[in-house]
């Protein structure tokens, strides 16, 4: 059976920080798939909009050509029901993230990873939405 390994992000301003975690996660599996996060939840968790708009974030995600699949989540506040859906035998979470309350009680079987950061100081997504909504930026 082969090992599906499950990440998720808002995945804003895709830059080398994001193909390195999606890098990191794919070598911990045999397939891995993306959940790229609806607007409506960002919003409600960041207080803000992304961006880049869910169907613009999730094709260049998929353009990476790093993962198997490249989906959009569910809207709402129930993120277990994506994991339930998809049954990952481990999730790969960014050194940033944290994994949704009920996760490991729901699914005991699951690993959940956390992966390396890659050069935080300059990757950071808020440091690179600040740039490219920097005056006299190119973005």
């Amino acid at each position: 059976m082969p090992v599906r390994v499950l990440s998720c992000g808002t995945f804003d301003h895709l830059h080398p920080g994001h193909r390195s975690f999606l890098e990191q996660a794919a070598r911990l599996g045999d397939e891995l798939v993306v959940v790229v996060a609806r607007d409506e939840n960002v919003r409600r968790i960041k207080g803000r909009l992304p961006d880049h708009a869910e169907d613009e974030r999730r094709a260049a995600v998929a353009a990476l050509g790093v993962s198997s699949q490249v989906c959009l989540g569910y809207t709402g506040t129930n993120f277990l029901r994506i994991v339930a859906e998809l049954k990952p035998q481990i999730i790969a979470l960014g050194y940033d993230q944290r994994p949704p309350p009920g996760l490991a009680a729901a699914f005991p079987e699951v690993e959940v990873v956390v992966l390396q950061p890659y050069y935080p100081e300059k990757y950071k997504s808020s440091l690179v939405r600040a740039a490219a909504s920097a005056p006299g930026s190119n973005a």
